[in-house]
């Protein structure tokens, strides 16, 4: 392993000169500071993170704390992780991710012991046990999911209630008259997703403002069992034009089912889902939806995170709330429902 020492013989200076060089200590001509980073990166040093913890009491290091949930889709939970890793390494952070089931335990240990400069937190509930933890932690925190209480955190989430008004508002403005709503698994419900009661409720009171019939219902998380259940809804509302979806599992599944029954959307059916542009990439989804933004959310919540880190001004600043104003993407999907055939 390349040391102190061998970069200053590379550099023909002090071991103590390389290490003020390197760590920008003390004041060191350009030239010196020149030779020493150019013995570093010929020798492929990389400093100690043990050694710059306790000189500097930085890790260069964020936490991230998340689930993978057996009621949610792990590729859309990927996209939010990806969005704060890919971030915080352009801002020369390392991440460090933590999984556990209990959450608040996990996070008690890695602020305690110092192991992370700040902490980010993922599937965030309405009640979250580890909020008054990150609350009284050294370190700042932030969050990508609106809780109940948002006092002493950065908090950053799509509005969901707005993208559920917006859902209705459009297939108003297309004259649907009956619609169907598939909200993530109950389970998600139960546990604190509020993100899901958000978007269904504000997808029932504007049905309701606007007359129309709406059946709401939870969906599965996986196939085969969201494909039977899109099955089985179509069966029992044959007259809904329209179909809502606030859960990815359903929309990835949906192609295969319209296909089986020999539909087109919007010709015989139109759909709106939630999800980001790259999960529709990803699997190739047709409809037109309210783009979901994980990554923007990852990247901003990082971005403030960082700045109340190395900002000292910043630390005692007036914490966050941004909901995102939903973004409608149109791919066709959607259109006035056809007329129903004469029976004259």
């Amino acid at each position: 392993m390349v040391t102190i020492g061998d970069i200053a013989r590379a550099a023909g200076v002090s071991r103590s000169t390389a290490s003020y060089a390197l760590s920008g200590k003390r004041s060191i001509s350009a030239e010196v500071r020149q030779r020493v980073a150019d013995a570093a990166r010929e020798l492929g040093y990389t400093p100690n993170a043990g050694a710059r913890a306790l000189a500097t009491a930085e890790t260069m290091v964020l936490g991230l704390l998340a689930q993978f949930h057996e009621d949610e889709f792990a590729p859309a939970m990927l996209q939010y992780m990806l969005g704060v890793s890919d971030t915080a390494r352009e801002l020369g952070y390392d991440t460090l991710l933590v999984t556990e089931t209990d959450g608040a335990r996990a996070l008690r240990r890695i602020t305690s012991s110092r192991m992370v400069d700040g902490v980010v937190l993922l599937n965030v509930a309405q009640d979250d046990a580890r909020l008054p933890l990150l609350r009284s932690a050294p370190q700042p925190g932030a969050l990508v999911g609106l809780p109940g209480d948002c006092s002493g955190v950065d908090v950053f989430d799509l509005d969901f209630e707005a993208a559920g008004r917006l859902m209705v508002d459009h297939m108003h403005q297309l004259r649907h008259r009956e619609l169907i709503l598939v909200s993530q698994p109950e389970h998600v419900v139960e546990r604190g997703g509020a993100y899901v009661w958000r978007l269904q409720n504000a997808v029932v009171q504007q049905a309701r403002a606007r007359g129309i019939e709406l059946h709401a219902v939870f969906g599965e998380s996986r196939q085969p069992e969201v494909g039977r259940t899109l099955h089985a809804l179509l069966d029992a509302h044959p007259a809904a034009t329209g179909l809502l979806l606030n859960n990815e599992a359903a929309a990835a599944a949906l192609p295969s089912v319209l296909h089986a029954r020999g539909l087109q959307t919007p010709r015989d059916l139109s759909v709106i889902g939630r999800y980001s542009d790259e999960f529709a990439r990803t699997f190739s989804l047709p409809f037109t939806s309210i783009e979901s933004a994980p990554d923007l959310l990852g990247e901003m919540a990082v971005r403030q995170l960082v700045r109340r880190i190395v900002t000292p001004q910043a630390r005692d600043e007036p914490h966050v709330l941004r909901l995102l104003t939903p973004e409608f993407v149109d791919r066709g999907s959607t259109g006035v429902p056809c007329a129903p055939p004469s029976t004259s």
